[in-house]
């Protein structure tokens, strides 16, 4: 369910109020973990966190018009997600990530390949998501990126 707004301030004005506060609170928790090099953009109809032009200048390999992705926060129809290409293209990091969800989190981990799946605000682990957050440095996911995906 992408949103049609073009503006992260407009996204978040347009939220369900039933999401509004943990769509808030997430982004919160990126913003203060994500290490120095991301920007915050609206991406994919989606809070977006992208490697900018200016520091990769390629873009994207699918549209190299647009920075490179790297994460994202989405009200789904069903659920809230956090997308995380790291937890894609890093084994170590989705190991480590998936350890450290059945640790702190009760229930099982709702993930697809790069979407984590939060049907329930009470139940996002802020914390884990913050710290996953600052596990990869923009020159860290460029090398991923362009080891395991660019053409």
């Amino acid at each position: 369910m992408q949103s049609s707004a073009t503006t992260v301030k407009e996204y978040l004005e347009n939220l369900p109020e039933d999401r509004r506060e943990a769509i808030n609170e997430l982004r919160k928790v990126v913003l203060k973990n994500l290490p120095k090099g991301f920007k915050e953009c609206m991406s994919y109809g989606m809070l977006g966190y992208v490697i900018p032009h200016s520091i990769y200048p390629n873009g994207y390999h699918c549209n190299p018009e647009l920075p490179l992705p790297f994460m994202n926060i989405a009200s789904q129809k069903n659920f809230i997600a956090v997308y995380h290409m790291g937890i894609y293209a890093d084994p170590k990091l989705l190991k480590w990530f998936t350890d450290e969800y059945s640790k702190q989190v009760k229930g099982k981990l709702d993930m697809g390949k790069s979407c984590l799946r939060f049907k329930k605000p009470e139940q996002i682990p802020y914390k884990l998501i913050g710290d996953l957050a600052s596990k990869m440095t923009p020159e860290k996911w460029i090398e991923i990126y362009e080891k395991n995906y660019k053409k």
